[in-house]
């Protein structure tokens, strides 16, 4: 038996980067994997792969940042599928040439990160609650950053995001624990994605191999594989005493 056999598994951002490995392993794992991506087509480049693979997958084109798209797609998601067992809120934006400390940051830019980042995850969560609720429980899995436990400079938007969804795993966890929902996060970096050459690699004040063999202990970046099994071992029953969880993987950043 595999470890999502017969779950209904919703994942945002699922169309590129750590959310595309993740609806690849979750598939793998047995979920029928339900991708909510803005990027039409990568949405359903991802969805063709998983189908051509045996798997099955749907895709649902939104955008997370408005209320309004994520109801009416969970509205979808309850007619067609009845519901979500599992939640992957992964999406997320890192603006390097945008965000920036608090005393010159735009505002425009901040909430709009905030909208994506922070509003986006709670939207989705919102509605799969109350489907998780009907259906007897589930697992919602947030992802964050190493900006949301220790001090990142330059992206004071990006951090207070990130800084939110962590509190928020904790409320959650207390909030939901009793109806058998589980709420843990992921707290990545220096993960090789997209996001980290906007964000570390097209920086010309960053200095990767002083960042790679002083400030990362494991002397590597992690790849999007390595988070998305860390998001399915937090799906699964394996953490079936997991709730509340900060699982930082990073490869020993925050502590060095």
């Amino acid at each position: 038996m595999n470890r999502l056999d017969d779950k209904i598994a919703a994942i945002t951002g699922g169309g590129g980067g750590i959310g595309r490995a993740a609806v690849d392993i979750f598939s793998e794992a047995g979920a029928t994997v339900l991708i909510l991506e803005m990027d039409e087509a990568t949405g359903r480049g991802a969805k063709e792969a998983v189908l051509a693979s045996g798997g099955q997958a749907e895709f649902y084109q939104v955008d997370i940042s408005e209320h309004q798209q994520v109801r009416a797609v969970f509205h979808r998601i309850e007619a067609e599928y009845g519901g979500v067992d599992v939640l992957y809120n992964n999406a997320s934006v890192f603006w390097g040439k945008k965000d920036a400390p608090l005393d010159v940051l735009d505002m425009d830019v901040f909430e709009r990160i905030l909208r994506i980042n922070l509003f986006g995850l709670v939207y989705c969560s919102k509605y799969a609650v109350g489907q998780m609720k009907k259906r007897g429980g589930g697992a919602i899995i947030h992802t964050a950053s190493s900006a949301g436990v220790i001090g990142i400079p330059k992206c004071d938007a990006y951090t207070a995001a990130k800084g939110g969804t962590v509190s928020l795993t904790r409320s959650m966890a207390v909030e939901f624990g009793p109806f058998g929902i589980r709420t843990n996060c992921i707290a990545p970096a220096a993960i090789a994605t997209p996001m980290v050459v906007e964000s570390n690699l097209s920086d010309p004040d960053f200095d990767e191999d002083h960042f790679l063999n002083q400030g990362t202990p494991l002397r590597r970046w992690g790849t999007p594989e390595e988070i998305a099994r860390t998001a399915l071992f937090l799906a699964s029953e394996d953490a079936s005493y997991i709730n509340g969880a900060i699982l930082v993987a990073d490869g020993g950043i925050t502590i060095s």
